[in-house]
């Protein structure tokens, strides 16, 4: 049973946002401070990345914990709690999209790289040293 009336809900999930959130905000910073020009939230490809790096062909996904990590066994995200059925099918599917757009852009000749938000959030400079070498390569 949901704790929040429909209004309270409505506004909760209004204030989820599928871009600028605050770690995909702190690894861009991070990479233009590098010297590292991109593009954010690139429509040209398929699946729109985060960060593209058109220069070097690398597309960055900063991945929400909850959103994206269900089906990892080595990221499990947060528990659900209500409505179960239809929170479980809508995050497989998004695992089952993530790994789709990887195959697409990795077929284009794309290198995919994929962050979780708490990795960020924990150690934002191997993240971005880990984007910088592979410009460097």
């Amino acid at each position: 049973m949901d704790t929040l009336t429909p209004e309270q809900r409505e506004h909760a999930m209004r204030a989820v946002h599928s871009n600028d959130t605050k770690p995909e905000i702190l690894l861009r910073k991070a990479l233009w401070h590098c010297g590292l020009r991109y593009r954010k939230n690139y429509k040209m490809l398929p699946g729109s990345p985060d960060i593209a790096i058109t220069r070097y062909r690398i597309a960055v996904f900063v991945d929400g914990d909850f959103w994206h990590a269900k089906g990892h066994q080595e990221h499990p995200g947060g528990q659900i709690s209500s409505n179960k059925e239809y929170w479980q099918k809508k995050l497989k599917r998004n695992v089952e999209r993530d790994k789709e757009v990887n195959d697409e852009l990795t077929d284009m000749g794309w290198l995919v790289l994929r962050f979780w938000e708490s990795d960020i959030k924990k150690d934002l400079q191997k993240c971005t040293n880990m984007i910088c070498e592979y410009c460097r390569k």
